[in-house]
Parts: structure tokens; C-alpha cells; sequence
């Protein structure tokens, strides 16, 4: 059909005659019942934009959100522990120090009540090592040495100050007797400031005598608020010493016999309290 209405036309066209223009419009007219007998529209829409060949989905829009900046995470950090302060350790001296007098007796105790143990000459150089608490008697031994003995502080030429040297405990070399037991019957009484310490004698064998002060008591008194560390040599069986009032601690007494090889074991008391 298409052809041959194409052929109408161009009939219609290079004749230019009435009964081809009415045979157009007739077959213009067929065709248009024709195509609405078929279920076409008369006049077909104007084509749409081309299909893409995949669905189309519409890019969706982004909104940058601002970044939320993270809280730091806290940290505990422990309290500190008090921390006590460091105590200081004192450091002591060692000195040297020339003997004065032409013979010094060297003891086993920080006085002349105590043992001899060995003597001394002028000139001699000794190692001092250690001192009592007033630094009255000092404890020395040859340089180098190893058998120290106690002599009077005043009996040396010391080469530096003597209370930088360590307190000693008096009975650092005591000799001790592996013959004799304690004292006994050992009693204090008081009188005010005035204390009376008496024991029972020590009876020797024959031989066994010192021949020097037969007993030692070594008393913590109180003076001045302290306790004062205070060695006493008697030659009976009694002994007077004055306590003070005014200390927290109670005064007391250590009470020795002597013999030549040594002392006995002591025997300790505390002091009568004032009332």
C-alpha cells in the first residue's frame, strides 16, 4: 500500500490534475480509519528521549556531615603514695693519730676501770676507729690492723675532729670469764636523787685475782632530760650514783665482776622511780 501511495503522489505531482489530488485525500482517509480499526492512535506521539538500555537511578546527593572530633579517652593516672622522706644515713670518719705520753694502757672498755689489754708507746701511729658518746675515749688498733683496744682521748694527738667518728658500743672487745657465772644479789635503792646499787662479793680462786678494779658497773643515768651512758669502777660491793628527775625512759644499771681472764656475764637492773 505504502507503495503504491507513493506513486499516487508523485503522480498527483507532475500532473497536477484534480482526480489525483481526491485520490490522495481518499487514500490518506483509508489509511487513517485503518490505523484507528487497528488500535493505533490517528496522531502518534512525539517520540520520547531514547531509553538507556540499563534503569536509570538518580545519583544521589551527598550532605558532608562535620566530622565529630572524638573526646580524648582520660587517662587515670594514680595518686602518688606518700613517699617518706629519706633518712640519711651519717657517714663517719676513720683518723689517725700519734700517741703522746711515753706508755698509755690500752682497755677493753671506754674507761680506766676496765680490763688492760695492751700498751701503748709515744710516737706510736694508730688507726682511730670509733669513739664513746661524749668522745672522751676513742677506740684505735694499729693501721691496718685488726685488735682494737680503748684508750683516753686525751693521751692522742687525733688528726681531725673526733665526733666524726662512730659511736662504738663499750663492749665492742670485751673479754668475757668462761669461769665465773653473774653476780648475785644485785638490789638498787633510792634516796631522792642519790641510788645505792649493792651486790654480793665474787670469791675467786687463788690466782684468778685482776689486779685491778674487781667490779664495773655501767649505769644509764638520767641527766639533763638523758639518759647518759656513765661507767663506774668499785672496789666493794656497793655504789652511790645520782639519777635526775626528768627522763621517759627509766634510769638502769649493768653490774660486772672481774677476773683476769675476763668479766662475768652482767647483770642488769632498773632504778628505783621516784615517788
Amino acid at each position: 500500500m505504502l507503495i503504491i501511495f507513493i506513486e499516487v503522489i508523485i503522480i498527483a505531482m507532475i500532473t497536477r490534475k484534480r482526480e489525483h489530488l481526491i485520490q490522495i485525500f481518499l487514500f490518506l482517509l483509508v489509511l487513517s480509519l485503518s490505523a484507528a480499526a487497528c488500535g493505533f492512535p490517528g496522531v502518534l506521539p512525539a517520540p520520547s528521549a531514547t531509553p538507556s538500555p540499563f534503569p536509570h537511578t538518580a545519583t544521589p546527593s551527598y550532605t558532608i556531615a562535620p566530622t565529630a572530633t572524638a573526646s580524648p579517652t582520660a587517662t587515670i593516672t594514680p595518686t602518688p603514695s606518700k613517699t617518706p622522706w629519706p633518712t640519711s644515713t651519717p657517714t663517719y670518719a676513720i683518723l689517725r693519730g700519734v700517741v703522746q705520753p711515753a706508755q698509755v694502757n690500752c682497755r677493753y672498755g671506754p674507761g680506766a676501770m676496765y680490763i688492760y689489754k695492751y700498751g701503748l708507746r709515744e710516737g706510736n701511729t694508730l688507726e682511730v676507729i670509733g669513739r664513746n658518746e661524749p668522745g672522751s675515749w676513742i677506740l684505735v688498733q694499729a693501721i691496718g690492723g685488726n685488735n682494737p683496744c680503748w684508750m683516753n682521748a686525751e693521751l692522742m694527738e687525733i688528726r681531725g675532729d673526733v665526733m666524726t667518728l662512730a659511736p662504738a658500743d663499750p663492749h665492742i672487745i670485751m673479754a668475757w670469764s668462761p669461769y665465773y657465772n653473774a653476780l648475785t644479789g644485785v638490789s638498787a635503792v633510792r634516796d631522792g636523787d642519790q641510788v645505792t646499787i649493792s651486790w654480793h662479793p665474787l670469791v675467786l680462786r687463788a690466782g684468778d685475782d685482776a689486779e685491778q678494779t674487781p667490779y664495773v658497773v655501767e649505769a644509764w643515768l638520767c641527766q639533763g632530760g638523758q639518759l647518759v651512758f656513765t661507767p663506774f669502777g668499785a672496789y666493794q660491793t656497793q655504789l652511790v650514783v645520782s639519777d635526775e628527775p626528768g627522763c621517759a625512759e627509766p634510769s638502769y644499771v649493768r653490774v660486772m665482776g672481774a677476773e683476769k681472764h675476763g668479766y662475768t656475764p652482767w647483770i642488769k637492773i632498773d632504778l628505783p622511780p621516784r615517788e
